[in-house]
Formats: structure tokens, C-alpha cells, sequence
């Protein structure tokens, strides 16, 4: 990043409103605003909710739940939890399993037509969620190391999903209408070197490109942005696997001081990146890109969180900012802790200006987030105030016994 870049961030950071000194920011019922909590089976006042990706499908949100191994239905209408999916046998979710997110799962979770595709230890599970069942699994290893976070080609019926774990990492590419394995790319940078780790990823239509979030490679050790065209994917012979740095018309794009997260698709050429930086004191930045080139187009004091979504409804980013803290800089090698707390935010962008509109507080490790476009209502599961530790405002501010939070975009 430019110089001048990162003074305008640091300038910047002194100029954001927080909305609302407490409770759940109910005085600010004109704009984005706290609406009510879902309570989520098992989940109470102490218990370490261990949750991952959102997605709204039709009328109804969905989110991976490793506690009951489970992908949760939540009925937006109504604001009220279904159903637990679980499946049983070789189609159950691994759940908790022995400790580290690594292995652990349900992940990711995609709408995938009327299925819910579902990252898990080893695999994808494939759900349906008009039967309540998990319906199937594809096998993408054998390492004991989780299918993490996905994104679809709807067009040409592709479904890419990453798997950040393995040695060297690497992407497996699904025909969606045979739920065959057709291609994998692994991630190895052009020092020979395994990259760091896949992050989210997303398919842009418009220019037949994938976008995925690489954690460091040699070139860009605190992240890069990679282009992989569609055709060059559709040109792997099926089943055959591919390093990225020999895909044609491959690009990547370095993020700097940033180990990325989230990521969305703005409107025209921006694509925004959440970055959840590790450098203690470093700003927590979103820094909006231009997709066709990898230009820097804006850097704001508005990261620190995971998923990151963006709604053409209300022309606006939502990050779900589990790592925010009241500097606005990374705390302890940027992981929360007694120590060294954080303040958990939704950060709301607006995305024509480039621009921060508010933040509203949410709850303990909240950094999974989905919008419902029809009713503008935001989805945000959280745990509870006191589990995972480092998040000693979390009880006053309301959020304390976890489970799903919603809030209006208006």
C-alpha cells in the first residue's frame, strides 16, 4: 500500500461513530438498528458457540453450527429457529470433533439451487432443505483437515470450495449436476513454497472469473487477491488437478499488511477484503479493490472480521467485525483476549461512496453475517459473553447467552 495510503487510514480511524453506548443500540431505530435474538438449541450463558458461514436461501437463513453438528434453518418471516439439520452415519457432520476449527465442521455453507452445499471435515455435504435431511457427500480428502468456505459458478454449473488446511492447500472444483469432483487447484506460489491458506472466495459472472482470498504466499506474506478464470477451470482435463500459478490468465493481486478474511463483490468493478491483520497495533482494515486490475481503489478503518457480504438492495457492505476493538488497531497478534480485548461490531459500508456508516455492537466471536435482501434483516449468531474469552462488554452491551442475533438494514 502507497505511503500516503496508510496515513489517510490512520487519520481516518479517529473519524467513526460507534451507534449506541450500550444495550443493543435500540435509540437508533431510523437507520440499522438491533431488531431481536433466536435462541439456538444447547446454546446458554457459557457455552463457546462454535459457528461459521451464513447464507439467506429463499425465505429463510442458514448457518453452520458445529456444536450440534448441524446446518441451522432459521424462518425470516416469523425470526424463528426450524430446525437443526443433522445427518446421520457417513452423512453426519463432524461437529466439534477433537478441538481445532481445522477439524472441525459443518463451514462453509452455499445455496447451491434448492441445496444448501456444506464444507466438513474431508468432504461436502449436500443438503436439502425442503427434505430437513443431509442428502449426500463428496469426498475431496482423506487428511482429517476440513472443506472450508465455497462459492458457485452458477452458470456453468461449478462449485468451488477450498480447503486451507491441506499440504500444499487447495481448491476443489464440483459439477453441480453430477456432484462429481472435476478439477482441484492446488496452491503452491512461485517460490515453491505452500501458500498460507485459502480464504473466501466468489465467482463474478460478468467476467467469467473466480476471486479467491490466499492467506500469504512468498511474494505477499500478509495476503493476495487471486484472479483464476473460469475457462481456464473448465480447460483442466476432469479430474485432473492444476497449480494456480499455471492457470492461464491467472493474477494475483498483494493485499498488503492485511491476512484476509471475507470477501464480496461490490457494485461495477469493486471488490471489497476483509482483512483480520495478526500484526499487533496494525489498523484492522477493508480495502476495497478494483477486480479488473487489482488497483487500490479505498482503504478503510473497518475490519477485524470474517464473513463480509454486500447487498445491492441498500448498495452496502456488511462486515461482521468479531475483531474490532475501541482503537481500531489489532489487538495481540490480532487475537482477542482478557488481555487484550476486543468489541465486536457489524460494520456497515456504504459501497458508492466507499465509506463507513455506522457500526452496531454484536456479540462475542460474531464474525459470521448474511442480509435477506427482501426484508433488509441481518442475520448474526454469536456466543456467549464470557466463552471464548475477550470480550468483556459483550454482557452489557446484551449479547449474553449466544445464539442469533438479528438487526434491519433501516
Amino acid at each position: 500500500m502507497p505511503r500516503d495510503m496508510w496515513a489517510n487510514v490512520l487519520a481516518g480511524s479517529v473519524a467513526i461513530v460507534i451507534a449506541g453506548c450500550g444495550g443493543h443500540d435500540n435509540d437508533n431505530n431510523n437507520g440499522p438498528h438491533y431488531v431481536s435474538d433466536i435462541a439456538v438449541p444447547n446454546i446458554k450463558a457459557d457455552v463457546n458457540f462454535s459457528f461459521d458461514i451464513g447464507a439467506v436461501s429463499g425465505s429463510h437463513y442458514y448457518f453452520t453450527d458445529r456444536n450440534n453438528a448441524s446446518l441451522d434453518q432459521i424462518d425470516i418471516p416469523s425470526k424463528s429457529f426450524v430446525k437443526a439439520i443433522q445427518g446421520s452415519g457417513n452423512l453426519a457432520f463432524t461437529g466439534l470433533g477433537p478441538g481445532p476449527n481445522s477439524m472441525a465442521g459443518p463451514d462453509g455453507a452455499t445455496p447451491v439451487g434448492s441445496l444448501i452445499y456444506a464444507g466438513d471435515v474431508n468432504s461436502v455435504k449436500i443438503v436439502d432443505p425442503n427434505a430437513g435431511a443431509v442428502v449426500s457427500k463428496i469426498t475431496v480428502s482423506a487428511t482429517g483437515v476440513r472443506a472450508d468456505e465455497g462459492c458457485l459458478d452458477a452458470a456453468h454449473g461449478l462449485f468451488m470450495i477450498s480447503s486451507p488446511e491441506e499440504n500444499p492447500p487447495f481448491a476443489t472444483f464440483i459439477n453441480t449436476t453430477t456432484q462429481a469432483v472435476v478439477a482441484k487447484v492446488t496452491f503452491t506460489d512461485n517460490a515453491n513454497k505452500p501458500t498460507a491458506g485459502l480464504e473466501a472466495c466468489r465467482y463474478d459472472a460478468n467476467s467469467d472469473n473466480f476471486y479467491v482470498n490466499v492467506d500469504g504466499s512468498t511474494a505477499n506474506p500478509h495476503g493476495e487477491l487471486v484472479r483464476i478464470p473460469g475457462a481456464s477451470i473448465r480447460a483442466i482435463p476432469i479430474g485432473g488437478t492444476q497449480n494456480y500459478t499455471a492457470l492461464a490468465g491467472v493474477a494475483m493481486y498483494g493485499e498488503g499488511n492485511c491476512d484476509p478474511t471475507g470477501l464480496a463483490l461490490g457494485p461495477g468493478n469493486d471488490i471489497a477484503v476483509g482483512c483480520r491483520e495478526g500484526t499487533t497495533n496494525a489498523p484492522l482494515l477493508m480495502q476495497i479493490f478494483d477486480r479488473s486490475n487489482g488497483a487500490l481503489l479505498a482503504s478503510l478503518n473497518a475490519g477485524g472480521g470474517d464473513q463480509l457480504e454486500y447487498d445491492t438492495s441498500t448498495n452496502r457492505y456488511y462486515n461482521a467485525s468479531s475483531r474490532w476493538t475501541s482503537s481500531g488497531n489489532a489487538s495481540t497478534n490480532g487475537a482477542c483476549s482478557a488481555a487484550s480485548p476486543c468489541t465486536p461490531v457489524l460494520t456497515i459500508v456504504d459501497a458508492g461512496t466507499r465509506s463507513i456508516v455506522t457500526r452496531l455492537n454484536t456479540g462475542n466471536n460474531a464474525h459470521s453475517v448474511a442480509i435477506d435482501p427482501a426484508t433488509g434483516l441481518i442475520f448474526v449468531p454469536y456466543s456467549s459473553a464470557t466463552s471464548p474469552a475477550g470480550c468483556p462488554g459483550c454482557a452489557a452491551n446484551g449479547f449474553v447467552n449466544g445464539g442469533l442475533s438479528v438487526f434491519a438494514a433501516n
